[in-house]
C-alpha cells in the first residue's frame, strides 16, 4: 500500500493504450494504489489480459475497447468511466513512424497526427469536461517523448506529434487550473516496450534481433545510468502526478529518461 499521499483509493481512473507496455503498467500500478480503472485500447485482447491481471490481483478494472482517434468512441468511453466522477486521465496511447523528411507522405503524418496527437486531445477533452462539471479537481497526465527535447533522423511524424502534446498540455493547464484540474506531461527516454521492439516489415528476424541489441547498447552508453528504461519506470511517474503528492504541480514536463536529455 503506498504511503497516503500516494493512495489513491476511492479514486477512478481512464488510462488510453493500456494493451500493453507503459500503458498496462500503468493501469497496473494504479490500480494497485487502490483507483479504479478503466482501460482502453484497440487491441481487444491485448487489453482483456491488462484487465484480468489487474482484477486477479484483487483490483478494480473495465476494459472498453476503442479507436483513440475516433472522437466518439472517447466520448462515450470516458463518459461511462465517470460515474460518478473522473479523478485520473492517462493519455499514453501512441504509435511510432520513422521516415526520413524527404521520404514522408501526407498519409504518414495524419495516422500519426490522428493518434498521438488527436487522440489525445480527444481524451483530454472528453475529461476535462467531466471534471469541470463534477467541481471535484482532478488530473491529466499526457505521454510525449524524450523526441521533443532532441532532433533524431526520421522521427519527424513521431516527433512533431509529441511536441503538439506538450503545447496542448501547457496550455490546456493554464485553462483548467482555476478549475482544479492539473496538467502533467510525462516524457520518457527510450523505453523496454512492444512499440520500441516490433519487427519492422520485411526485415529478417535475426537482422530484427541484431538492429535491437544495437539500439539497445547505444540508449546504455547515452545514459548516466548505464541501462534503458521499462514501463514500469514511467508508471511510477504517472504515479506521481496522479497523486496527492503532486498536488502542487501543473503544465510541467517530468522526465524519465536516465539522464539521455539535461533541458534546464
Amino acid at each position: 500500500m503506498p504511503v497516503k499521499a500516494y493512495d489513491l483509493t476511492g479514486r477512478t481512473a481512464f488510462i488510453t493504450g493500456a494493451a500493453s507496455g507503459i500503458g498496462r503498467a500503468t493501469a497496473r500500478l494504479l490500480a494497485e494504489a487502490g483507483a479504479a480503472v478503466h482501460c482502453a485500447d484497440r487491441d481487444e485482447q491485448g487489453l482483456q489480459e491488462t484487465a484480468a491481471l489487474i482484477t486477479e490481483a484483487g483490483g478494480t478494472a473495465t476494459a472498453h475497447p476503442l479507436d483513440v482517434s475516433d472522437r466518439a468512441q472517447v466520448d462515450r468511453a470516458v463518459t461511462a468511466a465517470a460515474t460518478p466522477r473522473l479523478d485520473i486521465l492517462a493519455a499514453i496511447a501512441g504509435v511510432m513512424h520513422s521516415s526520413p523528411v524527404l521520404e514522408t507522405r501526407d498519409e504518414d503524418l495524419d495516422r500519426v497526427m490522428a493518434i498521438n496527437f488527436k487522440g489525445v486531445l480527444y481524451a483530454c477533452q472528453a475529461a476535462a469536461r467531466t471534471m469541470v462539471d463534477a467541481g471535484s479537481g482532478g488530473s491529466i497526465i499526457t505521454m510525449a517523448s524524450g523526441a521533443v527535447d532532441t532532433g533524431a533522423p526520421g522521427l519527424l511524424c513521431y516527433g512533431a506529434s509529441k511536441a503538439a502534446v506538450v503545447q496542448l498540455s501547457k496550455t490546456l493547464a493554464t485553462e483548467l487550473g482555476p478549475h482544479g484540474i492539473r496538467v502533467n506531461v510525462v516524457a520518457p527516454g527510450w523505453i523496454r516496450t512492444p512499440m520500441t521492439t516490433t519487427t519492422r516489415p520485411g526485415t529478417e528476424q535475426q537482422a530484427q534481433a541484431h538492429q535491437q541489441t544495437h539500439t539497445e547498447r547505444t540508449m546504455v552508453r547515452m545514459s548516466p545510468l548505464g541501462r534503458v528504461g521499462e514501463p514500469d519506470d514511467i508508471a511510477h511517474a504517472v504515479l506521481h502526478l496522479a497523486s496527492d503528492a503532486a498536488s502542487f504541480t501543473t503544465g510541467q514536463i517530468l522526465r524519465p529518461n536516465g539522464g539521455v536529455a539535461m533541458p534546464w
